[in-house]
């Protein structure tokens, strides 16, 4: 009988420089995983749920870390902590809306250790699936959570193409309403995507949340002045204030100009497997007032398309209120 408290053997490389993770990474491809700081890494591994050849910890690259000024924007550092974007005096100043999303993922503890890069390229959290069962998700022909008798008041309400899983991440929606590019590096070279094509749902890959291949690494993430110094508002809305997963979220961005709004984007979270971003809204509010009113008359718009499960359908009222709040403060 294999021991469950301990981890099992696998390969451990600790690069110091990006050029020799990339190296290792191609080499071991789909079995090496990569680590940060291995928030959502170890549980996987040590519970058997998934497995590896090769650890490849990026810890100790530097080069990695930290929040730089460019002619853009900013660029963030795929390394550095939740902790140092919450509090770090250039984000706060101008893109406040990453900054309070950073602020409220998990627990000081692990927003202490928890990366950028990893936060938003961690795996959906379905009970089944982490429980290490044949859904679909983990190459089987069966999602056990849609169903009646299902565990499934965390799942999504959109985009449920086999998987209903939900996107975990607090900081992926601030990224896609702050039209964020994400830096992805191989031993071929650099390539670029926005947010909004980093995250994909089942319908794309239903093995994986993102679109890094193998042998890629997410060294960096660019935020673009067109959206610095916006009005901003974020909230997450989980069972517990602290050490908990959202239940929904909603990040958004407005260009206001004479009380009405010129521009925005309106994103919410835990409700599909990805970011979801709502154009419809966006497009509704245009040229009107940033008021109460407008925020009622359009938060229907955002349930449209909603399926909901046996245990999530509050999820759709919660959702349109956070839009409405959103749109009103």
């Amino acid at each position: 009988m294999p021991s469950y408290d301990v981890m099992p053997n696998m390969e451990l490389y600790q690069p110091v420089r990006v050029e020799d993770a990339l190296d290792i990474a191609s080499r071991y491809a789909d079995r090496g995983w990569l680590v940060g700081g291995g928030q959502d890494t170890y549980g996987w591994l040590k519970d058997r749920a998934k497995s590896a050849d090769a650890l490849i910890d990026l810890s100790a690259i530097e080069s990695l870390r930290g929040v730089r000024e460019t002619a853009e924007g900013l660029e963030i550092g795929a390394l550095t902590t939740l902790t140092e974007i919450a509090e770090n005096a250039l984000i706060k100043q101008r893109y406040a809306l990453l900054a309070d999303a950073a602020s409220v993922v998990a627990s000081p503890q692990i927003r202490n250790i928890g990366t950028i890069g990893g936060n938003v390229s961690q795996d959906v959290r379905c009970w089944y699936y982490r429980r290490g069962l044949s859904c679909y998700r983990a190459g089987g022909n069966l999602c056990y959570a849609d169903t009646p008798q299902g565990m499934n008041r965390e799942h999504s309400l959109f985009e449920t193409s086999r998987c209903v899983a939900a996107s975990a991440s607090d900081t992926a929606p601030a990224l896609v309403a702050l039209d964020a590019t994400m830096v992805l590096r191989s031993v071929n070279g650099e390539r670029t995507l926005p947010a909004s094509e980093y995250f994909v749902g089942p319908a794309v890959n239903i093995e994986s949340t993102t679109a890094l291949r193998d042998g890629e690494i997410l060294t960096a993430v660019r935020l673009p002045t067109e959206w610095a110094n916006a009005t901003f508002y974020f909230e997450k809305v989980a069972d517990r204030n602290v050490w908990d997963f959202s239940l929904v979220n909603v990040a958004a961005a407005f260009k206001v100009s004479g009380g009405s709004i010129s521009d925005s984007r309106v994103v919410v979270g835990a409700v599909q497997a990805t970011p979801r971003r709502l154009t419809a809204i966006e497009n509704a509010i245009r040229g009107k007032a940033k008021d109460e009113a407008t925020a009622a008359s359009v938060a229907g718009i955002a349930s449209e398309g909603a399926r909901e499960l046996a245990h999530n359908g509050f999820k759709i009222p919660l959702m349109e209120n956070l839009v409405k709040r959103a749109i009103s403060t």
